[in-house]
């Protein structure tokens, strides 16, 4: 870890630290115990990498040409001689704004602790070196190109180098005296002159990268006498490299001249202007709206219908095929679009599997709460958990590595980067001028310049997902970005719901009743009405009206969930705008008849009915010979298969039977009997959609008393005299969340491990998961203390 690098981190201020750690959140997880541990971590390759990976590409460049200009142990490099560097490879055109972009790119590196120092010397952070393998495309040094060549081959490159033989001496620092003399202006010029065209052409495929390729016997032995080929040509001057028995290198230093001294080919220091088509905001809102509010009922029909018919859960996690395609075709839906609700409905924690084994996909009781909440509520819930989600519904169907398929609900659909990649998305869009839909194309392009680090094809299709999935539940409307959807984004107004709310069609608590036994609902029903027709009423067709159609089997459905044939025709009339049609009212009235009569209990199974008539019919019923039945008394028939079996063979038969408990009631078949825990919410990946600025203050705030106490080494202070300090739990959570707030020292009172009461003075940094992150100043060093373990808090006078 350089040193250096860790007392320029020491030196910041607050906020710029604060700055930091938001923009590289993995850094304070956990937290350092203090500055140089935080130097260490930023340093690491992993964190580094990371880092990276958010710069966009003019950014990237601007420390590219740091890492080849300067060197580890070299001089630091002034930001003039930087400024003539990047603008040897940015268009004449773009010349005038170069310094308004560069100082921004040299802002954020500084802020990421990528690169530190001043104008007058700017330097590469720790690590960043180690991972820019090839950075810009360039070689590596001309040192690290030959350095395992035997001394007399170093020794004759030196000599073709120079032109002449070198004066004898030491062998030692040969390397050293190679890379510097390719450094020296018009040394390669030179020696490209002596070349032939053939060599030439074959420098120029590796000028702009890869700087590496393949040849067989690398390694060979070729002096400038004994040169046949352009490639030999070339490695008896040290214009290439060997760095294996079958690869090569152009050095850094070479490449460089055949740039004509450019780092970058062509570099903009602006991205991409986004191209589309134009829309008109208010109708792209009120699309996007409609889509939002139809995207919402589907969940809430999906959880209506698992929690009547459950589907089961695979073994190894997830959702069987058939069970989607039967799920799609209930919602009437396209299989990507129900694996979409699904998947979000799941995110939300509005579905849950009921075991870890042979268990059912079920709504949970959180799905209950969420069902009664205003809709705009309903849908803020529905595209944070999606905004925030590491899981790609879009990979259903597809392969993992191993060939096996991946489902829905599938453990293995998770990717870390995918919610920052949807964040990325939507902020494009966001920065579109109002009422322009850019092209799909043209979003992937400004991708690229803001992440030309992440593999392409793994980012293209994570963003043509989110395009699509987004378009889905109403975040845009005609490929526009929403006002509501642009209110979900971090960093903006947060109140989502508010902007939805007034451009949601407003619920209709009505249908029109029509002679063919269907009810036609002339716009979305209230959530009241929409659950009880869809219990009374099969959906005939959707879109603009939705079609309901009354039959047997649905009003049966009604009557098992304990309504009569008085309170069926009593809603109707409620909620119909024309009379009741007399079609439908013989329907229910006849059916209402027939339900009940025949009850089956449990004997294995009994059948009873009043009337000994209907029983002797069913005897009679060859139909009925696998139920095995026997006639106990008149009215009482038994069966030795269970009481589910004889219903549903009785239905099968044409009876209306009904259940009923060993008391002789009747079992009410509930929509919502089905319920499971809702599973513990999963913690979104750091970094995803920010911190909270008040974690951010805690580590800070925890990182410097923790320096503070790693360079002083202070003295533990003794415990303050008198009563150890007890009060209410509730109080003691709240004087300590003030006094983190206000960096206040606090004095405690603790039961150690062995129950023992102690006192200590602490200066709070962070509380979380239960556990209280101070600088104990008794102790002189950072400690964490489980909250149910402090008996109480005092102010330290």
């Amino acid at each position: 870890m350089n040193t250096e690098f860790a007392e320029w981190l020491r030196g910041l201020p607050d906020d710029r630290l604060r700055a930091l750690v938001s923009t590289r959140p993995e850094l304070i997880t956990p937290v350092p115990a203090h500055v140089d541990g935080l130097a260490i971590r930023a340093a690491g390759p992993s964190a580094t990498s990371r880092a990276l990976d958010r710069l966009d590409r003019f950014t990237l460049a601007v420390i590219e040409t740091l890492v080849v200009l300067t060197e580890d142990d070299g001089p630091a490099l002034p930001y003039t001689a930087l400024r003539a560097a990047v603008a040897r490879s940015v268009p004449p055109g773009e010349t005038p704004r170069l310094d308004e972009a560069l100082r921004r790119a040299v802002e954020a590196l500084k802020t990421a602790a990528l690169a530190y120092g001043d104008d007058q010397g700017l330097r590469v952070a720790p690590g960043v070196r180690d991972v820019s393998d090839s950075p810009a495309g360039l070689g590596p040094p001309a040192a690290d190109v030959f350095r395992h060549h035997p001394p007399d081959r170093l020794t004759g490159l030196l000599d073709a180098v120079h032109g002449h033989e070198h004066s004898p001496g030491a062998e030692a620092g040969v390397v050293e005296r190679l890379a510097e003399a390719l450094a020296e202006g018009g040394v390669v010029e030179r020696l490209l002159a002596d070349v032939g065209p053939q060599a030439r052409a074959a420098l120029e495929e590796l000028t702009w990268g890869p700087p590496t390729g393949r040849v067989p016997n690398a390694r060979r032995e070729v002096t400038l006498a004994t040169a046949q080929s352009p490639i030999e040509q070339l490695l008896a001057r040290g214009l290439l490299g060997a760095t294996g028995d079958e690869s090569v290198a152009l050095p850094r230093e070479v490449g460089l001249v055949l740039r004509g001294g450019r780092v970058h080919r062509d570099l903009s220091p602006w991205a991409p202007a986004l191209t589309g088509a134009d829309r008109d905001q208010r109708l792209a809102d009120r699309t996007a709206a409609g889509q939002a509010f139809t995207f919402t009922r589907t969940v809430e029909e999906l959880c209506e219908h698992w929690g009547v018919d459950p589907p089961g859960m695979l073994r190894t996690g997830g959702l069987a095929v058939r069970d989607l395609k039967r799920t799609a075709q209930v919602l009437d839906l396209p299989e990507w679009t129900a694996a979409l609700v699904i998947e979000v409905a799941h995110g939300a924690g509005l579905i849950a599997a009921t075991g870890q084994a042979d268990g059912e996909w079920t709504p949970t009781t959180a799905y209950d709460v969420w069902r009664v909440r205003a809709t705009e509520d309903r849908w803020e819930a529905l595209a944070s958990s999606w905004l925030t989600s590491e899981r790609v519904p879009g990979l259903v169907g597809e392969r993992d590595d191993r060939e096996r398929l991946l489902n829905v609900l599938h453990p293995e659909l998770r990717r870390p980067v995918a919610a920052e990649v949807r964040l990325r998305t939507l902020r494009v869009l966001a920065s579109a001028p109002p009422g322009l839909a850019p092209a799909p194309e043209s979003v992937h392009e400004r991708l690229a310049y803001e992440q030309p680090r992440r593999r392409a094809a793994y980012r293209d299709q994570l963003v043509a997902f989110t395009l699509r999935e987004a378009e889905q539940l109403g975040v845009t409307g005609l490929g526009t970005l929403s006002a509501f959807g642009r209110a979900l984004l971090p960093g903006s107004s947060g109140e989502a719901a508010l902007v939805l709310a007034p451009l949601l069609p407003e619920p209709v608590d009505h249908v029109v009743l029509q002679a063919d036994l269907t009810a036609v609902a002339p716009g979305p029903l209230t959530s009241d009405l929409g659950r009880w027709l869809a219990l009374a009423a099969d959906i005939e067709s959707k879109g603009g009206a939705t079609v309901y159609r009354f039959a047997e089997g649905s009003i049966r459905r009604a009557l098992d969930a304990g309504s009569s044939a008085d309170e069926l025709l009593a809603m109707l009339e409620k909620h119909s705008t024309t009379p009741v049609p007399q079609p439908l009212r013989y329907l229910v009235t006849d059916v209402a008849r027939r339900h009940g009569r025949v009850r089956v209990g449990t004997a294995g199974a009994y059948v009873r009915c009043d009337d000994p008539a209907v029983l002797d019919e069913v005897m009679a019923d060859r139909r009925a010979s696998p139920l095995r039945l026997r006639r106990l008394a008149p009215t009482v028939v038994a069966s030795r298969n269970s009481r589910t079996v004889v219903v549903d063979t009785l239905r099968a038969l044409g009876y209306a039977p009904v259940a009923e408990s060993s008391d002789g009631d009747v079992l009410v078949s509930r929509a919502d009997a089905k319920r499971t825990e809702r599973p513990p919410a999963a913690r979104p990946a750091p970094g995803a959609l920010g911190l909270d600025t008040d974690v951010v203050a805690a580590a800070v705030r925890a990182v410097r008393a923790g320096d503070e106490a790693h360079r002083a080494r202070r003295r533990p202070v003794p415990e303050p005299d008198g009563q150890v300090p007890r009060s209410p739990s509730s109080s003691t959570i709240t004087a300590l969340q003030e006094a983190i707030r206000q960096g206040a020292r606090v004095w405690i009172g603790y039961l150690d491990a062995q129950g023992q009461a102690t006192s200590r003075i602490l200066e709070p940094a962070r509380m979380e998961g239960g556990y209280l992150t101070a600088y104990d100043e008794t102790r002189a060093a950072v400690h964490r203390f489980a909250l149910h373990r402090i008996t109480g808090v005092a102010d330290v006078s």
